[in-house]
């Protein structure tokens, strides 16, 4: 089965073809790093987790790029709010690249803990100003900006589809224009591609530019540094449902009207191919924001004694596009199938030798593979996934060698550690064992010193038939695995 993937442009499941066979370019947004990271944020960066796992297993060469917002990045996505990165370092008394090192670090310890792949490329705003610039000089040499106030902005009404994957019409925009923020604007909707006229004194980093000494406007940032690393075009972006109306449509018409030239009436060049977004992770009183406060982190959820993989079972277990509710409650439910999970891995390893991976494609282990990758295929469905996976662990009639390597080929999407857990367990299970071996020769011992030799080669031929030998010496006893 081919992958299909429901693509936010069209809302259409569509099959998956990548612009060059065999490989992806993949593009996730990735934090603005001025707090830590929290667990509503870690849905996307699961969802983007899925993706790359999924991608690769089916043979794919992904390159999967993250950028790191550590510049630019108001509180409202249309150049609206405050700074974030400036308020956070004030409030801390820190630089502004202190704390964007700070909370990148604290940001990737966290996705390590969730067993999400590091991507390919990650790269920092602050790093990328030259190409930020590049691309803003083809913009504008293409006739879509203006400067007003000593800022550069967007004109979208220069830029026919703005607001075609958002569901936006271009005369309700146009009718809005009386409510704009920024005076300079000419449409609310237009955006600043670079500021040099800050509403904030003192600005803490700025860089020269062909307009003036100043900073990009955020969503220059993912258009540049995703080109410098995937290309003009590139098959999948991905990010949360709330990039859609404002920051991935102006991605799409900042970058469009660069890669294409201006005044082409023979189709515009589509920058990216694929949108994927993830639905809010929610509470009873709504949507987690950090802005708010109160916003839980997952150090707060080990803190209350739950693994990061109990949270990543608990995310799995709801489909990416849909709304999932958050609660204790539900958060012990999903440690609980997960130890469960574990509890039933670790019997039917008892019962393997080893992981068996030529026999997985046995008829037992296939069919539930054939199904497994038919759920993920078919736009990631990780609760159907997790479904067939316990469907293998409950069927006795299938090879246990074959299903343990069923098991973790499953799991090498789902990663949800089951493989590392049964490794972690065996050096405990391997001391109970020599703590077992050592009572018995020394009980055998007692019975030969009494003469009850039936009874010490029944110990001797019950160890044996456990696969554990017996040696005798001048020393004592020792014992070995057949």
């Amino acid at each position: 089965m081919a992958f299909t993937l429901f693509n936010t442009l069209g809302r259409t499941r569509q099959t998956f073809e990548p612009l060059q066979a065999g490989k992806v370019g993949f593009y996730g947004c990735g934090p603005t790093v001025y707090n830590y990271a929290h667990i509503g944020n870690l849905r996307a960066y699961v969802l983007h987790d899925i993706l790359v796992r999924a991608l690769r297993r089916a043979g794919f060469e992904v390159t999967h790029v993250m950028n790191i917002t550590d510049v630019g990045h108001l509180s409202g996505d249309n150049d609206e709010g405050d700074d974030k990165m400036v308020k956070s370092a004030e409030e801390r008394g820190k630089s502004v690249l202190e704390i964007a090192d700070f909370y990148t670090q604290a940001f990737f310890n966290d996705t390590g803990r969730m067993n999400i792949v590091r991507p390919t490329v990650v790269c920092k705003a602050t790093e990328h100003i030259a190409e930020m610039i590049a691309l803003i000089e083809r913009i504008e040499k293409n006739g879509f900006t203006y400067v007003a106030g000593g800022n550069l902005y967007f004109d979208i009404t220069k830029f026919p589809s703005y607001g075609e994957m958002a569901l936006l019409r271009m005369d309700d925009l146009k009718a809005g224009a009386r409510t704009s923020v920024d005076e300079n604007k000419r449409n609310p909707h237009d955006f600043v591609l670079w500021f040099t006229k800050s509403k904030f004194e003192n600005q803490a980093l700025v860089w020269d530019s062909p307009w003036g000494r100043g900073y990009p406007g955020w969503h220059i940032e993912c258009s540049a540094m995703s080109m410098k690393y995937l290309g003009e075009q590139f098959d999948i972006h991905a990010g949360g449902i709330d990039h859609i109306p404002i920051h991935h449509t102006n991605e799409i018409a900042q970058s469009e009207a660069a890669i294409n030239p201006p005044g082409d009436t023979t189709g515009k060049k589509p920058w990216v191919r694929y949108w994927l977004h993830n639905e809010f992770l929610v509470l009873d009183k709504g949507k987690m924001s950090k802005s708010t406060g109160g916003f839980l982190t997952l150090q707060s959820l080990i803190d209350e004694g739950y693994d990061p993989l109990d949270y990543r079972y608990f995310l799995l277990s709801g489909h990416y596009r849909s709304q999932l509710q958050f609660s204790w409650d539900s958060l012990q439910g999903a440690k609980n199938a997960r130890k469960s999970l574990l509890d039933k891995v670790h019997a039917l390893a008892d019962k393997a030798d080893a992981p068996d991976s030529a026999a997985a494609n046995s008829a037992g282990a296939a069919k539930y593979l054939e199904t497994f990758n038919t759920a993920i295929e078919d736009d990631l469905s990780t609760p159907r996934a997790l479904a067939e996976l316990w469907g293998l662990l409950r069927d006795n009639t299938v090879d246990p060698a074959a299903a343990l390597a069923a098991v973790f080929d499953m799991d090498r999407v789902l990663a949800l550690g089951l493989e590392a857990a049964l490794a972690e367990k065996k050096p405990a299970e391997d001391e109970n064992l020599a703590r077992e071996i050592e009572g018995l020769i020394a009980e055998r011992a007692a019975a030969k010193k009494a003469k009850d030799f039936a009874k010490a080669d029944a110990i001797r031929q019950g160890l044996k038939e456990r696969g554990i030998i017996l040696e005798d010496g001048p020393g004592g006893t020792a014992w070995r695995r057949l």
